[in-house]
Formats: structure tokens, sequence, C-alpha cells
């Protein structure tokens, strides 16, 4: 078995690698500045796209990370472009806030606090901040958090709210994509506000943000994990009424691991074993959408009864952690099996081999699905962060 996972190690160090070329090479936007706002399936740049601030806070988190592993200047280099155009155009100076998306000219487009757009580039910046020590990155990073406490968090019933105007105001649709129900409270957005935080409390030991990740952790186990079923609830109002929705193998995987180490960050004894046991139930009730051929499908509708028959790249991509993160709690080898079947069935059907950089997914009958390969949604930041965490995590 050690054998298997050097060579593991070996092909995700490859492979972390291959994805940041693929970036460096394709995606910076030298007449605009930054990154480019979209790269068709065939690898064709799509020029004057909107721009994203989801995906330049993602570049921005992915190669402060990457960094780190692989000391090149060249990662280095990308981080600072990223947070340097993030800072400048992104950041709403006047409103402390931050644009959903510019136009290719860097004027804003969309002006609404997509609390989802802050919380990932709280995570960006405090990655930022450990490679440069550049204190602007950490201001920005903690007055983000300071407006998502003031305007975004519900002091009565706990939780955040999705989304607001560029000055604060309440917003009538907080949906964060057309496939999203517009509801008050999600699931999505909570987890990765928690992610953000709890890198940020990484590099800012404030005692109100360490309690306000605890808070968060709670609120989680309260609401948004079925403790019945294993799996994630996934949208509600501000009331905490449920408005039942599909089943999403890959945020079941990804919160399996991640907050199981928000938890860890916290240090906090009891947040730590509730989510160690989750970490384990959520990745076992995952294997309901694992398919024979080692994929794990995107999602299931319980009211259809159906799968909704498509194996995108990043549930992948978490996979490959969180089942990792479940050997790593129990020994169990079954585990480390799926890890190896997973990253198999990434090999085969996901990576571009001829272009780099992984397909958005495969269809039931195999066929590519003709998305992006880089844009709003897709970046780096998935397939790169399994390839950090399990290099990190194997120990040889």
């Amino acid at each position: 078995m050690s054998v298997q996972l050097n060579q593991l190690k070996t092909e995700l160090s490859a492979e972390l690698d291959s994805i940041l070329n693929y970036w460096s090479k394709n995606a910076l936007d030298i007449k605009n500045g930054g990154f480019v706002g979209q790269i068709d399936f065939n690898n064709q740049i799509i020029p004057e796209t909107e721009k994203g601030s989801v995906l330049t806070a993602r570049i921005l988190w992915t190669f402060s990370s990457s960094y780190q592993i692989s000391k090149k200047e060249e990662h280095l280099k990308i981080a600072k472009r990223a947070f340097e155009f993030l800072s400048a155009n992104f950041y709403d100076a006047e409103f402390g806030g931050l644009f959903w998306s510019i136009n290719p000219d860097k004027t804003p487009k969309d002006t609404k606090n997509q609390i989802y757009a802050l919380a990932f580039s709280i995570y960006g910046l405090s990655e930022y901040y450990v490679i440069s020590k550049d204190q602007k990155a950490l201001e920005i990073a903690k007055n983000l958090y300071q407006k998502i406490q003031q305007h975004s968090y519900d002091p009565v019933n706990k939780g955040y709210f999705e989304a607001l105007t560029r000055d604060w105001q309440p917003i009538e649709d907080l949906r964060l994509s057309d496939k999203d129900a517009n509801e008050k409270k999600t699931m999505n957005t909570h987890l990765h506000i928690v992610e953000g935080y709890a890198n940020l409390y990484k590099v800012w030991k404030d005692e109100t943000l360490k309690n306000d990740i605890i808070e968060l952790l709670q609120t989680i186990e309260k609401h948004f994990i079925n403790t019945e079923t294993g799996h994630l609830r996934l949208f509600f109002d501000e009331n905490w009424v449920e408005k039942p929705d599909v089943i999403s193998y890959g945020h079941d995987i990804e919160a399996a691991w991640l907050l199981l180490q928000c938890a860890e960050i916290t240090e906090n004894k009891t947040l730590i074993d509730h989510y160690k046991k989750y970490a384990i139930l959520m990745a076992d009730v995952t294997l309901e959408g694992l398919d024979a051929d080692g994929g794990l499908w995107y999602e299931f509708d319980p009211e259809k009864n159906e799968l909704v028959a498509e194996k995108h790249w990043w549930v992948q991509a978490e996979a490959l952690i969180g089942f990792y993160n479940a050997y790593q709690l129990t020994g169990d080898e079954k585990y480390l099996e799926i890890v190896f079947e997973s990253w198999e069935f990434i090999q085969k059907h996901l990576l571009d081999t001829q272009n780099g950089e992984w397909f958005w997914g495969i269809n039931r009958d195999y066929s590519l699905m003709k998305n992006d390969k880089a844009g709003f949604w897709k970046c780096p930041y998935h397939n790169g962060r399994a390839c950090i965490e399990l290099i990190s995590r194997i120990k040889t």
C-alpha cells in the first residue's frame, strides 16, 4: 500500500504542476490585466468576457497555497498578480464590500455583495498573506470579515444571509447561480464563510473571530447536517425553515473533511470530536453516489427519485480528499481503495492530456460535458486543492 501511496503522491505532485502551468500559460489577460474571464471547451479564450471575483479569489488562493510547496517564483508572481487585481478592481473601497463581477475594462458590472464571494476573497487573501506578509492583504481580509459580521449575520436566528446590495441593503435576488433556490440562507455559503474565517484565523489570532467560527460550526451542525441521513440540507429561509432540494454528493464529501479542518483550527475539543464523527458519517453516505467506475455522481433528486447523471470535475476532486480523510481517521483501507479508484477515474476521463487542466465533466454515456475550461465557476481551486491536500497528508 505504501508503494501505491508513494506513486499517488508523485502523480498528484506532477498534476498540481500541470494545473498551475495551464493557468500560468492560458489564463493571464495581457490586454486588460488580471485573468481572462472565460476559456471554452475547445480551449479558446473568449475575449471581452466579464470577470468574476470568485475566479480571481480562487486563483489567488491556489497559487498562494501552491507556492508553499513549489517555491517557484512564477507561482508567487501569479499570486501577487491575483492579489493586486482583486484589491484594485473587485474590492469596493467606498462601501467596503466586493463586486461580484467587473467588465473587461475593469468597471464594475454586478455590484452586489454576494457573501460567498467575500468569503472566498478572505480565503485567498489570508493565504496570500502567509507567503507575502503584505499587510494590505490582511487588512482587506479583516475588513471583509467585519463587513460580513456587520451586515450579513443574523443576530436573531444566527447564520448568515446570502447577499446584499452594494451599500448593504436587502436584495431581492439572493441566488448564487441560476440553478440555486432563491433562499436567504444556504449551506454552500455557510461552508465557505467558515472556510474563509478559519483560514484568516490561522494568520490573525483574534478571539472574536475564533468565537464566530465556533458559532458557525455549531450553526452548521444544528441546521445543515442531517444527522439521521448524514447528507447536507441545502436551502433555508431566514427562520431556518428548510426548502427541500437535491442531495449534493460533491458538497457532502467536501464538507466531510473541510468542516473538520475548520474545527481543528479552533482547537475546540467538543467540535473536533463531533466533526470527526460527521467526517466518517458523510463519507459513508456519499458512497450512495459512487459509481462502479470510481466516479462520483453529481446529485440525486429525491423528489424525482433520479440521479443527476453527470460526473463533475470538482466533485471528483473533493472525493479524493474526503475519502482520504476518512482513511486517516479510521485506518480502514476501503476508503483508500476509493481514493485510488477515484484518481484512476480522473486520469481516464477528466484530464485533458492535449491542452492541460480538467474537463468540466462527463455524462452518463461518458461523453464530455462541453462546458468551460476556465470561467466564472471553473477555477484551479478544487483540483489544485485536492493535489495540495493529498501531497501534504501522504507521509512517505
